[in-house]
């Protein structure tokens, strides 16, 4: 495998598939992103018997992939030595149909001959019970494959004996690829397909014309954005923190996590990467998910992370089927970390509620009834921002009093105290600015060490940590806070290896990390920008942009030597990084002339 992931995602806030170099879809969940892997390929070290989708031009030389413009539709071009050359359009369906948002769960695929008698091969393989061969039955225009909890069809103009038996045939004219529920596809599938590619791009293209996107690296930001609004579930709301599952952090690690969950963290820095951007209805349907989530949480306690449908508890397992990727297991369904207490998390429950009760824009603005139930959450926070927790980076074998979650907790109360001052609720205000004035105090004389000048990341120890430099972004300390600059300094001198930053250098309950996590790549950029140092600022976003994959995304981990990707894929952390240090770097619009 190359030094560069490639892989492209698809989707339709539904469901979505991870294509790969030649074209394969190698990875995708049914009936949404924490489901079955219908294709498992990816985790399946490269050479399965099951879980993808090929559609092959005998005799390829030359392979070319790209985006149509403002889309997450994939068009993959082959080419063999002669000149025969196919095009493949890879989408899932997404528009409004009848007053209502169409998204099924479904793939669409159309082949389509561009030059020459080109001969293809298609071969199908759809996996069930994560990397069991399904059972197969077909028609005279369609094949079903049972999985064990749903049956898929595959509906097309294909020859269907020719598809069965995955021999190649001569392409004289288009082919339509409808895989989706097992219904039969109503009316024409020739016309039907063409007519939801037409409206999935049209769609797609809409909303990127409601974006507020920077003047410089315009076509990074609008990828990334794309990509996280595929992270999202519409249904739900939910916004889970990767597409994939056991994706490891480094060569054998053992660091494979399943990352198709809605962790409440991430999705706080989603929403508010998006809401740079004007995206409004990524936020709206996250709230509406936050609100449920708060409503049924017990005394007001906030689990790291939850299903897309708000589910609370997700066990954790191995997939025994599967090798893992590159051979790398284990691969593991379920995250152990929702039975993890992770105090920050009530500091972004209530930092991405609060732009309800300042923006007007939106459908439905937070109201008192919002207020108190978000006070139950700051009640928490005030309770617990001085106590030990596993952290931001969620260690399995250690707790400590962290620095990030403590600082995350004065958060929720100095924001629930600005939500007070907008409704007029004077003695609310009063009281948890109060309560954020004590946490302040703590936090500075439990995390300050005076010998070394710098904050530390641990209230018992004096730990360096990627997670200090966001005490800028949370408004605890300004720029110009010779505190705040001279821990930024301590932080890139001990954890910058080359242009990538480490979350922490010390052991965890995995040894030593050994890749860079980008994010915190992005933290730094955003602290160089906002202390003076706006070239350097400007240098290091370059190297990351120069890092994305063909597909112009990032995972998230990077190894500081080779620059080789690891991690679970899209990484919604990584590509807000795109997102905020584009719009802090570019030049303004008015440069334009």
């Amino acid at each position: 495998m190359e030094a560069t992931m490639n892989l492209w995602p698809i989707g339709n806030c539904q469901v979505s598939a991870l294509v790969d170099a030649t074209g394969r879809f190698v990875w995708g969940c049914i009936p949404r992103v924490d489901g079955d892997p219908a294709f498992s390929a990816l985790l399946d070290d490269g050479d399965p018997d099951t879980g993808y989708w090929s559609i092959d031009l005998a005799d390829t030389v030359k392979t070319e992939q790209r985006y149509l413009r403002n889309t997450p539709i994939l068009v993959t071009r082959h080419e063999d030595a002669a000149g025969n050359a196919v095009e493949i359009t890879d989408f899932c369906p997404r528009f409004r149909r009848n007053d209502r948002d169409y998204r099924p769960t479904a793939f669409a695929r159309i082949v389509r001959p561009v030059a020459g008698s080109p001969r293809i091969r298609m071969a199908l393989r759809v996996a069930t019970d994560w990397g069991k061969p399904t059972s197969i039955t077909a028609g005279s225009n369609h094949i079903r494959f049972l999985m064990r909890d749903q049956t898929v069809r595959l509906t097309t103009t294909a020859p269907i004996d020719r598809l069965r038996r995955e021999e190649y045939f001569r392409l004289e004219k288009p082919l339509r690829f409808f895989l989706g529920p097992d219904e039969s596809f109503a009316g024409s599938l020739e016309y039907g397909v063409d007519m939801m590619l037409d409206q999935t791009r049209d769609e797609w293209r809409q909303w990127v014309r409601g974006l507020a996107i920077p003047l410089e690296w315009q076509d990074v930001v609008i990828r990334a954005a794309i990509t996280l609004k595929l992270c999202q579930h519409e249904e739900t709301g939910a916004i889970v923190a990767a597409m994939t599952t056991s994706l490891p952090e480094h060569a054998d690690s053992g660091r494979n996590w399943d990352y198709r969950y809605c962790w409440i963290r991430d999705a706080y820095y989603t929403v508010q990467a998006l809401n740079r951007l004007g995206a409004l209805d990524v936020l709206e349907g996250y709230l509406e998910y936050l609100r449920n989530i708060v409503d049924d949480a017990d005394g007001g306690h906030i689990q790291p992370l939850y299903g897309v449908s708000g589910e609370a508890e997700l066990p954790e397992r191995i997939a025994d089927d599967l090798v893992g990727y590159r051979g790398m297991g284990p691969v593991r369904v379920g995250n152990q970390a929702y039975e993890q207490v992770q105090h920050d998390a009530y500091g972004q429950i209530v930092l991405s509620n609060v732009q309800a009760f300042h923006d007007t824009r939106l459908y439905r603005l937070a109201s008192k009834e919002d207020f108190r139930s978000l006070e139950r959450v700051g009640e928490l926070a005030w309770q617990v921002y001085d106590k030990p927790d596993a952290g931001l980076w969620e260690l399995r074998t250690k707790v400590a009093v962290h620095t990030y979650s403590a600082a995350m907790c004065w958060a929720a109360c100095d924001r629930l105290a600005s939500a007070a001052r907008v409704l007029g609720l004077t003695e609310r205000c009063r009281f948890w600015d109060d309560r954020a004035t004590t946490m302040r105090a703590t936090i500075e004389q439990q995390a300050w060490r005076e010998d070394t000048k710098r904050m530390s990341a641990t209230f018992d120890g004096d730990d360096l940590d990627a997670s200090l430099i966001e005490l800028l972004d949370l408004r605890f300390f300004t720029p110009d806070d010779p505190r705040f600059q001279s821990t930024l300094e301590a932080v890139e001198k001990g954890l910058r290896r080359g242009a990538y930053m480490l979350r922490y250098d010390s052991e965890d309950d995995f040894g030593l990390p050994k890749t860079a996590f980008n994010v915190c790549t992005f933290w730094l950029i955003e602290a160089l920008h906002a202390t003076g140092r706006r070239d350097d600022a400007r240098a290091l976003f370059e190297e990351m942009v120069a890092r994305r994959t063909p597909a112009g995304l990032l995972s998230e981990d990077i190894d500081p030597t080779s620059g080789e990707l690891w991690g679970n894929y899209p990484q919604t952390y990584s590509l807000v990084g795109l997102i905020n240090c584009a719009g802090l770097l570019s030049e303004p619009w008015s440069k334009v002339r």
